[in-house]
């Protein structure tokens, strides 16, 4: 009966409906804070989707990292013999050794701007990427000083898509510690930006180390291990822990990408920052939305104890404060919603990065307003304890 009673009572409506320019201020603080908070958590969740892009993309079961790596950005080496001492396992099917580091790329279009880009290697006998674009040219990758180039890197690093799909082949240089070596770009995958690299390659590892001629053939950043069919991961990886020593970490996939997230979640501030930019947006909501309310409540005292003078119940009362918080959430989110949707889109033609609307945020998002106003209104509405009809008689 309450339930109905909450849905069918127009006065709430009436009232707010009443100080139009009251009700636009009020919708205007929700529409803030909603936008706000739908900004936070998608660049919150973009920075550890495009983390982890690479690992997700990764045709391994489990994978060998050195205990001192803390990101994909900042990996220390390991010896290569820990991941080849893992062949001896009846369970593994290959492995694959994965170097990486960051290189100049000189910029074909301008010749005078160098910029860092993400170099991946790996050995070419196996299938280690799932991006498009890198199988169908591994043929291409066994020659001399070639690479691929992810195309969805950002434009600071030059037309290079559009020269390739036109010319079929683009010719620049990398440098490492002031050592250049030119290079071919004779094909184009997918991967993406993220907080980390602007931009990527993958290339064969003896041309990864071709071109970083500082590195050691025998260290590595990732090993990756592929298993047979039917393997009970979670078996093998405990087997192995307790087969290798202790200069190496074992993750199963999920556990590397676990990994990654907690790296940029709570070991920088940029975690911290955007949830902190969430909470603001809840604060500037709740202050809002309360003294809107709390300003009606106090401004119609005199009605409100009208009403409880001729019969109306206290209940009654609170239920409309309660809605005109319901109503402003509801009007408040719905505009919200729409101007983030076009704040995606402009974020991610300007990032790159994997910024979109999903309908799990979008609920959540929807909830934490409603709770916002709904904890508003239950504020304001210990005003209406003052409603006392004997002070209007």
């Amino acid at each position: 009966m309450m339930l109905f009673t909450f849905f069918r009572l127009p006065a709430a409506w009436l009232q707010l409906k009443y100080q139009k320019i009251r009700l636009v201020v009020a919708l205007a603080g929700v529409v803030f804070a909603v936008v706000i908070i739908f900004m936070q958590l998608g660049i919150r969740d973009a920075l550890f989707n495009s983390a982890v892009r690479l690992h997700e993309g990764l045709q391994g079961d489990c994978f060998l990292i050195s205990p001192r790596s803390t990101a994909l950005i900042a990996m220390e080496k390991f010896p290569e013999r820990r991941l080849l001492q893992v062949l001896g396992f009846d369970e593994v099917d290959f492995v694959s050794p994965i170097y990486l580091d960051f290189a100049q790329w000189k910029n074909p279009n301008t010749k005078n701007y160098w910029r860092n880009i993400f170099v991946i290697g790996y050995d070419l006998r196996n299938k280690v990427f799932d991006f498009p674009g890198v199988e169908d040219k591994v043929n291409q990758l066994q020659l001399d000083d070639t690479v691929l180039f992810d195309k969805n890197s950002r434009t600071e690093f030059g037309t290079v898509a559009q020269d390739f799909l036109k010319n079929h082949t683009v010719t620049t240089e990398l440098s490492n510690r002031g050592s250049n070596r030119k290079i071919e770009v004779v094909g184009l995958f997918e991967l993406g930006t993220s907080f980390g690299s602007d931009g990527n390659l993958i290339t064969s590892y003896t041309n990864f180390l071709r071109i970083f001629n500082n590195r050691s053939r025998g260290l590595i950043d990732i090993g990756l291990i592929k298993l047979n069919p039917n393997v009970d991961r979670e078996i093998f990886i405990n087997k192995l822990k307790k087969y290798l020593p202790n200069d190496v970490k074992i993750f199963s996939k999920q556990e590397f990408i676990n990994f990654e997230k907690n790296y940029w979640q709570t070991s920088t501030a940029i975690g911290f920052i955007f949830n902190l930019g969430v909470s603001l947006g809840i604060i500037v909501g709740v202050v809002v939305v309360y003294q809107i309310l709390y300003t009606n409540v106090s401004e119609h005292l005199s009605e409100y104890a009208t009403l409880k003078a001729i019969g109306y119940h206290h209940r009654y009362l609170l239920l409309m404060v309660v809605q005109q918080a319901f109503i402003i959430a509801i009007l408040g989110f719905i505009p919200g919603f729409i101007i983030s949707e076009f704040q995606y889109y402009f974020a991610k033609q300007s990032t790159l990065l994997p910024i979109q609307m999903t309908f799990d945020r979008a609920m959540f998002v929807f909830t934490v307003t409603l709770g916002m106003c709904l904890i508003s209104g239950a504020t304001a509405v210990r005003k209406l304890k003052q409603a006392d009809p004997a002070d209007i008689f």
